[in-house]
């Protein structure tokens, strides 16, 4: 990721864990969350390479992206006495990923935090590009901030433990960048199985990072092109958001949030590659509900919402919309 004084590297292999230190900084301190439902050797081997370290698991689930978790884990990053010279790392999911960026961000105003995502979605996603974010309210992402990690590593042995929905979940935000930006990559994952892209999964995940790279290069903090990176997101996260924890993945919510999204012609190919990696193509849930709760997403404005649109596989729009025509373009679609 080239941005500068904040540039950093993005390794993506096999057996890594192990070798942290060959990537990461990690003669000091430094502090390893993960959650209670990743296994416990993921963590173990990274601490392992730290001069002086600690383990500290936060529960599962999204319900961890909250004022109170954060609280408690800048409690223990002062307890375990951590400076500016120290670090943090997260060995997780996007939710250990997002509430460990933050904390590091807000700890003694900023201190090193290295990503070692552990779930394909955040592989694909959000282990780049320095979004950190707690949830709050009931808002998902309300309180967060801009900080890039030191270093991103990607062990693609940790997938073999994953169930198949979890990889299906990850799978569609590699699908959602091919359909804004790489015509050739939603090609290959339109025609290929999901045991075929697990068999070469460094170079999907790869395909999709670089994506990401070039927009995050360019924009960093989301004022203009960075948009198109939240195409199927802002419908998705009200889906998310009025299903209930646990009820659908975030990569579900995505796919959901994509479709009304699209021209009828690439609406087509896209239903067809969901289907084909076992995702959602259609919700009979309150949709009402779900847009009701876009209204407070980030990406609505006094101007109005911004939403990505597809009309040709490959290429997206930005778009400023009205509330009133948001709510329509998705009635228009769930409500028949």
């Amino acid at each position: 990721m080239e941005l500068g004084e904040r540039s950093y590297k993005i390794t993506i292999g096999c057996g890594l864990l192990r070798r942290a230190s060959d990537f990461f900084r990690l003669e000091r301190a430094a502090l390893v969350v993960t959650d209670d439902n990743i296994p416990q050797i993921y963590a173990e081997s990274v601490a392992s390479c730290a001069k002086r370290r600690e383990i500290y698991k936060i529960p599962e689930g999204e319900g961890s992206k909250s004022i109170d978790t954060l609280s408690a884990l800048l409690g223990k990053m002062a307890e375990m006495k951590l400076t500016r010279s120290d670090c943090v790392i997260a060995v997780g999911g996007g939710v250990v990923g997002d509430l460990t960026g933050l904390a590091a961000s807000l700890y003694m105003r900023g201190i090193d935090f290295y990503n070692v995502p552990t779930s394909l979605l955040a592989m694909v996603d959000s282990s780049i590009g320095g979004k950190t974010a707690i949830n709050h309210a009931g808002i998902k992402n309300i309180v967060g901030a801009f900080y890039q990690p030191r270093g991103v590593l990607i062990d693609t042995d940790v997938l073999a433990t994953l169930p198949e929905r979890h990889i299906a979940a990850g799978l569609c935000e590699a699908i959602k960048m091919a359909a804004t930006s790489d015509e050739e990559l939603f090609r290959y994952i339109e025609g290929a199985d999901t045991a075929q892209i697990l068999s070469s999964t460094e170079d999907m995940i790869a395909r999709a990072l670089n994506i990401k790279k070039r927009v995050v290069e360019q924009d960093e903090r989301e004022s203009g092109l960075r948009k198109i990176l939240n195409f199927g997101h802002t419908l998705g996260h009200g889906i998310e958001a009025s299903s209930g924890e646990g009820v659908l993945y975030h990569g579900e919510c995505v796919a959901l949030g994509m479709l009304p999204m699209c021209s009828p012609k690439a609406r087509e190919r896209l239903i067809s590659t969901l289907k084909r990696h076992r995702l959602p193509t259609e919700y009979h849930g309150d949709i009402a509900a779900a847009i009701a709760l876009t209204m407070h997403d980030k990406k609505a404005n006094a101007g109005g919402i911004d939403i990505i649109t597809v009309d040709c596989i490959g290429k997206c729009d930005i778009r400023t919309v009205s509330a009133d025509e948001f709510a329509g373009i998705c009635l228009g679609y769930y409500g028949k």
